[in-house]
């Protein structure tokens, strides 16, 4: 019996049209899926009726993966693909795998004989980069900044050491409810002359991509408090 394949779906970054942000292929493949790996079965199912799922939600097999389910078998998420069937890892936004606990599943996936295939669509790191003015050529994706201030001044000075070092690209994100502060961290701990990007709301009815240098920032308080947020530094 030939295996199926796991398919890479990416979802949504905004409230909004699917038409508007994934391609007709994506949502094709999609539609005609019947086994899922997600991280919420609550929002997978909003998003797959907004894809235009025609198939009944409660006939559809849904596993869940998330950042509690890394001690689980991986074994078992891959058994429908092993028998023959297609499988949608879904991410609950943007692409899967990319700051995201994905990943572990398309390890299994290839550790088992089974064909990755990634769909296109918005991954809010690449287009934040993309509007951002920074370097494109280097740069470095380093997820999440600690949460402890202090560790996370300290953070904060070695990547704008390595911004120029390297002449790379710094990017990386926060829980939002934590956005002010680590805005806030930038403003005190990097040099007036090194450029931020904030990106919040990529792809939404209430985006906004803004770079200027810590200068320029000082005294202006972005509106990104609870809005997913991407930063960037660059010189």
């Amino acid at each position: 019996m030939a295996k199926g394949n796991l398919y890479l779906i990416p979802a949504l970054l905004a409230d909004g049209s699917v038409e508007s942000v994934l391609p007709e292929g994506t949502l094709a493949i999609i539609r005609q899926l019947n086994y899922f790996i997600v991280e919420e079965i609550r929002t997978a199912r909003r998003f797959l009726i907004k894809a235009g799922i025609q198939k009944p939600i409660d006939s559809l097999d849904f596993l869940i993966f998330n950042e509690h389910s890394k001690d689980q078998d991986l074994t078992e998420y891959v058994v429908a693909a092993l028998n023959g069937h297609d499988i949608g890892l879904l991410s609950e936004a943007g692409v899967p795998c990319v700051a995201d606990p994905g990943s572990l599943i398309v390890r299994q996936a290839h550790e088992s004989g089974i064909r990755v295939i990634p769909l296109t669509g918005p991954s809010s790191i690449l287009l934040a980069l993309m509007a951002s003015g920074f370097s494109g050529q280097n740069f470095a994706f380093v997820g999440y900044l600690p949460a402890d201030k202090m560790v996370r001044v300290k953070k904060i000075k070695e990547l704008e050491r390595l911004m120029y070092e390297k002449d790379q690209t710094q990017v990386f994100i926060e829980t939002p409810y934590r956005n002010i502060q680590v805005f806030d961290s930038l403003i005190n701990v990097c040099k007036p002359d090194t450029r931020l990007c904030l990106a919040t709301d990529i792809s939404g009815m209430n985006e906004v991509i803004k770079s200027m240098s810590i200068a320029e920032w000082t005294g202006k308080k972005p509106d990104i408090h609870k809005k997913p947020t991407i930063f960037l530094l660059y010189h």
